[in-house]
């Protein structure tokens, strides 16, 4: 039996080791201890694809360092900007 954080470990760490070019990832980093949030984040930093994230987690945000921002309910694309972070904390 694995608990909640295990299956979602492992899971990411299946689709970061396939083949796929593009993950769509909504809270990756929800319920995981703080080692484990570390781990994901790092698998996802050296993921070569596209990643499509979903996230109110300010860490995960400015640990990856993303390039496009999608700005809902609107979808208006733009580029990422520190300005942005503050729109992270209020969703």
């Amino acid at each position: 039996m694995l608990s909640g954080g295990e299956k979602t470990r492992l899971a990411l760490a299946m689709l970061v080791t396939s083949a796929a070019n593009v993950l769509l990832l909504d809270e990756p980093t929800n319920n995981l201890d703080p080692a484990s949030r570390e781990q994901v984040l790092e698998a996802l930093r050296r993921y070569s694809g596209a990643i499509v994230l979903v996230t109110h987690d300010e860490g995960a945000v400015e640990a990856l360092d993303p390039d496009k921002v999608i700005l809902l309910p609107d979808g208006i694309e733009d580029s990422w900007s520190a300005d942005l972070a503050d729109l992270v904390a209020l969703a």
